[in-house]
This record gives structure tokens, sequence and C-alpha cells, in this order.
């Protein structure tokens, strides 16, 4: 700033203070005492008031680290000082003079200086000033936005890839509901006699069996495109459940009926201790039908001819029930046991094939989401055991 000799150097009040308040009902009879005896001072003493509400302005009680409301700051002449507390008037009594006596030495201060600077001197602004202050705030301000705009952004691209997840975990999931659907259409299909308006070969009793089949693959299907969609249009996430009272060993049962043409065809054994006390689960059936899909689908696809595949059911604790899913295959190997559970992690012997990864990854979010756990550890034949937990239906 160019200043001429005839200039003054500073022309606001030379005692410049901020007033912080807040809404609350018992502050304001305090604030309206505290201005009322500054409006008395101002007609001894000049000086420059700004009152700022801090349910306005968060950013400039941060930017002075108050700690509390009301309180009184005198920004200017420096050093800059805060009085705050049920007392500030008494405080103020004490510091006035004190602060009549730093204005009265700053402004002989800028009379010295004004005598000495030249024409084309150029002289620096006080640091704190109303005006200074208010500059900082909005700078403040400003950064504030960003780092907010940086958070809406880092959660944005959250979702965005989240939901790519779930498109890619959902349609790998679509193919065990389609293949079967598909399987029982084809058999009854086959079957049938236009002419007469039989099913050939197929008893009663099979062809309800088929037809239920369908319908219940179709229902499985609909319900994960919904849920699809669902998760499309929302904000969160977390996959949407729908808890209920589930019995989770006859839901296991169904389900491994439905992939019984999967395990007979390898001549697999199935070891089952389900206990017939295992108290009802408040779990979303879907979801969780979901899960044990998945499970018993490795552990058909990782035990060889022959081998064995075992469900149990464990009443934990009063508030949790555990369920267990074990084959004979190769096992998971230690280091590899927290990261099995990540999206799209490959274990490297199943580059290539189709593998743990992907399907382990909804079970897992479907697991958090019912507020149970869930994780992998070595059978006792060398395979790999799957546990989850899920929370006991109240009672």
């Amino acid at each position: 700033m160019q200043v001429s000799q005839d200039q003054p150097i500073y022309s606001e009040a030379p005692l410049q203070l901020l007033l912080f308040v807040d809404g609350r009902p018992k502050s304001r009879q305090q604030v309206q005492r505290i201005r009322a005896y500054l409006k008395e001072l101002e007609a001894e003493y000049s000086f420059e008031l700004q009152i700022i509400d801090v349910g306005q302005q968060p950013y400039l009680a941060e930017h002075f680290k108050l700690v509390a409301t009301p309180a009184l700051i005198k920004i200017h002449p420096e050093p800059r000082q805060i009085i705050a507390g049920s007392n500030i008037i008494a405080q103020l009594k004490t510091w006035w003079p004190r602060w009549q006596a730093a204005v009265d030495a700053f402004l002989k201060l800028q009379e010295d200086l004004q005598e000495r600077i030249d024409d084309n001197s150029r002289v620096t602004p006080p640091k704190s000033t109303i005006r200074s202050v208010a500059v900082s705030a909005e700078l403040i301000k400003l950064s504030d936005e960003i780092f907010r705009l940086k958070q809406e952004k880092e959660k944005l691209t959250e979702q965005l890839q989240f939901k790519d997840r779930v498109i890619a975990m959902l349609a790998h999931d679509l193919r065990n509901p389609l293949t079967a659907a598909a399987i029982a259409i084809e058999t009854l299909q086959s079957n049938y006699n236009s002419d007469t308006g039989e099913f050939q070969r197929l008893k009663p009793g099979m062809t309800a069996h088929l037809l239920k089949q369908a319908r219940s693959q179709t229902r499985t299907i609909d319900r994960m495109i919904a849920d699809l969609l669902q998760v499309g249009r929302g904000s969160d996430t977390e996959l949407p459940i729908t808890p209920q009272k589930l019995e989770l060993g006859k839901l296991c049962l169904d389900v491994l009926e439905q992939l019984r043409d999967r395990y007979t065809a390898k001549s697999q054994n199935l070891e089952t201790d389900i206990p017939k006390d295992l108290p009802f689960v408040y779990a979303d059936p879907e979801r969780i039908r979901q899960v044990l899909v998945n499970l018993l689908d490795n552990a058909i696809k990782y035990t060889p001819e022959g081998g064995t595949i075992s469900i149990a059911g464990l009443h934990r604790t009063t508030q949790k029930v555990q369920f267990s899913i074990g084959d004979t295959g190769p096992g998971i190997p230690q280091e590899n046991r927290d990261r099995i559970f990540e999206n799209h992690y490959r274990l490297q012997r199943d580059e290539g094939t189709e593998g743990y990864g992907i399907g382990l990854c909804l079970c897992q979010r479907i697991i958090r989401a019912h507020y149970g756990q869930i994780w992998v550890d070595s059978a006792p034949n060398g395979g790999a055991w799957f546990h989850f937990t899920l929370p006991v239906y109240p009672s």
C-alpha cells in the first residue's frame, strides 16, 4: 500500500473488539449486560465492536479456539487477549485501563512512524484487525468447505465402487438359482406330452416338486434383482435386510435339497450336526439363504469326489447362534484367511477358475448387516471350516 506523508497509516478505530455470543437463553441476559456496559465505555473511549453469533459462524470460534461463550476478544492492538466466563464485566473493568494505555502507546508509535516514512514507502498493516480476522475466517470457511467436498467425493466414490461390487456379486449369485430353475423347467418340458396334457415318466410328487423348485428359484431371482435396484437407488453402503424369526437348520436343509444334484454328482457325503433345540435366529431368510448357498457351493466345489461336507449348529451364547460348514478340500492358507473375504480376492491356486472370493465378500456383508461375524479356520481333516454367527430371536 502506497502511503503519502499526510495520509494516516491506520484509519480504523485503534481498539477493536469481538464479542462472541450464542443462542442459549441462559446467556442472553449476560450478553445484554455486557453490551450495555460496552455502550457506556464507548461514550468515553472510541472503539470498534463486532458481534459474532457462533451458531452462524462456528469457524470463527474455531479460529480463536474458544471453549466457552460469551467471550470478548481484543484483537487490536496486539497482543490478542480473550476474556470469557460468567464475570466478563468484572474482568473488563480490570483490563480496560490497560487496553487504553496499550492503544495510546500504539497511536504514539504510529505517529513516530508517520514522521519517518517517505512518499514511496510501503507500510505493513497491523496483523490483527477485524478486517484481517474476517479474511482469515473466510479462508477457514473455504478450507472447511474444500475438506467437506473432498469427503463427499470420497463417499460418492466409495458408494460407486460398492455398487459395482454388488452388481458383480449378485451376477455371480444369480447363476445358482437360474441353473436350478432352468433344470426344473427343462425337466418338466422334456417330459410334457402336449397331446395328453400330462407329464410322462414323472410321478405327480416329482412334478409338484419341480414346479415348486422353479417357483422358489424365480422368487429368489426376483428378490435379488429387487435388492440390486434398491442398492442402485440408495446412498447407503449396507445391504438392505428384513430380519424375522428364522429356523436356521430347516433353511440349511432346504438349501441342501436345492444343491442335491451338485453333491450327488460327486458322490460326496454329508454330515450334519444341527441340534433339534437350536434356537430360532433373527435374520433375513433370503439373505441367509445366499450365505448358505455360497458356502455350500464352495464346499461342494473344493471337496473332491467321495469327500465329506460337514454342517453344524451351535447355541454359542444366550444371544448368538453359530453355524459352521466344513469340507475336505485343500483348505485356506493361514496367511490368506483375513483377505479371503475381500472383493475379487483370489487364491493363487484359483486363478483361471471360479473360486472363493466374490461370493465370500457378499457373505461377509450380509452377516455384518446382521451384527454377526464370519471367519474361516482349518478343519481337523485338513479342509476349511467357515463359521458365522447370528443373533438369537428374542423370546
